[in-house]
């Protein structure tokens, strides 16, 4: 499955860059301008300490956890996650928390739960918002409505997660709940790995009681998106292409459709294929635009791989032993 999701997208990326002009497009990469890069950097760093910040507020009733070590925690996830394309960088992160702070795996996993499926719901607000005010020059029917369609859907989906997670808190303190009972046989099985699973759980499911970090949560996950949709905007500079503002952020929700797609089925470089995409309905000709994708997705790797080695070196975990956890579904709680 691999070799094919790998020969597929090889096959795609041809056929959409089949007509590259590779001179011009080495040229828009030697004179791109190292200032504009420079902001692009900034901004993915932004972008995740943005997001650690956000985690704090989840987790503050929990514990109160310095933003830097989140933020050194997600990094080391994503870190890994690149190394080992295995989906498992939240596993990671909540895993390293957990061990650096004495806490419970499953219960730091439940809170970056909560926060991803926010992340959810606002990323869907986008996807309606860029739906209902885009303005898409070629195949614009199929884009607004596929945005659209796709947008409610996730909006839905996020909020029953969501919704089923906080609802699932109350049976989790009866012995006799179903959820319960199913909880308990699946901590049996594991052994003393995961004795107090359930409770586990149960502690992790929280919510800022504080209203200014229920707001903060919040805000900063939008505001996360936005810094997202800035990346194609110093990329873009760095080469001398400018686009309409309502443009960034629907390269950014297709680029994360795209991205979300081709993990579900198996297709790698979903994000290069989706932005390459978006840019040429957008009307960005292939080099510039594929000079755009390689910077923002190539520095992405660069700053998430080695801060984030690095972070695991200073806190005296190796990256074996992230691997294992992450990968492994029988992680002591």
């Amino acid at each position: 499955m691999p070799a094919l999701g790998a020969a597929i997208a090889i096959a795609i990326l041809f056929w959409l860059y089949r007509g590259l002009d590779v001179d011009r497009f080495l040229s828009a990469i030697a004179t791109a301008k190292l200032g504009w890069l420079g902001a692009l950097a900034g901004t993915i760093l932004l972008e995740q300490l943005t997001r650690a910040w956000k985690w704090r507020q989840i987790l503050f009733d929990l514990k109160p956890i310095s933003s830097f070590r989140l933020f050194g925690a997600i990094l080391a996830g994503y870190g890994v996650a690149i190394l080992v394309p295995l989906g498992i960088s939240p596993l990671v992160r909540s895993w390293l928390i957990a061990r650096l702070e004495g806490l419970r795996w499953a219960g730091i996993l439940m809170t970056s739960a909560i926060g991803r499926f926010l992340d959810g719901i606002i990323f869907a607000l986008f996807a309606g918002l860029v739906a209902l005010a885009g303005n898409f020059p070629e195949i614009d029917g199929d884009v607004r409505t596929g945005l659209a369609v796709g947008g409610g859907l996730n909006l839905v989906l996020f909020f029953i997660l969501l919704f089923a997670v906080f609802f699932a808190r109350t049976p989790l303190n009866r012995d006799e709940a179903k959820l319960s009972r199913l909880i308990d046989w699946l901590a049996a099985r594991g052994g003393g790995r995961l004795d107090g699973l359930r409770p586990a759980i149960r502690q992790g499911i929280v919510w800022p009681r504080s209203r200014s970090r229920q707001v903060g949560a919040v805000l900063a996950s939008i505001l996360m998106k936005i810094i997202a949709a800035t990346h194609f905007l110093w990329a873009g500079l760095a080469v001398g292409i400018v686009l309409a503002p309502l443009d960034y952020l629907f390269l950014m929700v297709f680029a994360g459709f795209a991205l979300v797609l081709a993990r579900f089925i198996r297709v790698p470089g979903g994000f290069v294929i989706g932005s390459g995409f978006a840019l040429s309905v957008l009307g960005v000709a292939h080099e510039e635009a594929l000079a755009m994708i390689l910077f923002t997705h190539i520095m992405t790797i660069i700053l998430m791989v080695g801060p984030g080695l690095l972070f695991l070196w200073r806190s005296g975990i190796n990256i074996r032993d992230a691997r294992q956890a992450g990968e492994s579904t029988n992680v002591s709680p």
